[in-house]
């Protein structure tokens, strides 16, 4: 049997972490057995104590203070033991019963690494911010330009990797934040694995409803395309 590792990074997000642990556990997947790895950044508003009580369920790592984005997949990844890899938000912008679709391309050997892609494919998205929207292209254009890759959605949340493909990259990890989405991509294309895309549904969520990253997270982004993909 295949052993996926679903790892979640969580910070404060104590309204959907048990919703988005619900919605995983009840995705069917055939012959794959499912290790839930979820980090906990730090959380200051209840989040750490919901997951204390989920200890005997999952696999839980409580980070002593925030670090970021990048830092608790990084653990994550470190603490999982699976023969595939994928990272899943807290939140509820993205939908696990896509699972089947994003694990297919990797268990039938065609693919290294999938991306789920929020551009492609006529799956529901909810509209937004018109300025997220420029900023993704932006950075993925400016990603595939230096790392040679043809992708839609560099900054997308779901990444799926193979065991082997993990092996490579994991000792070079070191994004603290959300640099590492752009980190994890110039790897990918450093060490020339074979990527497939496919088209995923997106419900994003205002800022009011808990959206984290902002404009200077953009404007780091465009920083670490340069910095991963040319000097590391």
């Amino acid at each position: 049997m295949t052993k996926l590792s679903i790892i979640i990074p969580a910070y404060n997000e104590k309204e959907t972490i048990k919703k988005i642990l619900d919605l995983i556990e009840k995705v069917n997947l055939e012959g794959v057995e499912k290790e839930i790895v979820i980090v906990d950044d730090g959380s200051t508003d209840g989040t750490k104590e919901i997951l204390t009580g989920l200890k005997e369920r999952y696999k839980i790592i409580f980070q002593e203070k925030n670090q970021g984005k990048g830092a608790a997949i990084t653990r994550g990844l470190k603490e999982a033991s699976g023969d595939i890899y994928l990272i899943q938000d807290a939140d509820l912008e993205y939908e696990p019963e896509e699972y089947p679709k994003l694990l297919w391309p990797i268990i039938t050997g065609k693919a290294d690494v999938v991306y789920g892609s929020r551009f492609v494919g006529s799956e529901p998205h909810r509209v937004l911010f018109y300025h997220h929207y420029l900023g993704n292209k932006f950075l993925t254009f400016l990603s595939n330009l230096l790392g040679g890759l043809s992708l839609t959605d560099m900054e997308t949340c779901y990444k799926v990797f193979n065991r082997s493909t993990l092996e490579k990259i994991l000792p070079h990890l070191s994004a603290k934040r959300f640099g590492i989405e752009v980190q994890l991509t110039a790897l990918v294309a450093k060490f020339k694995l074979r990527v497939y895309e496919v088209g995923i549904s997106y419900y994003g969520r205002t800022y009011q409803e808990g959206k984290k990253i902002n404009w200077r997270d953009g404007i780091k982004a465009i920083y670490y395309v340069i910095k991963y993909n040319l000097f590391k």
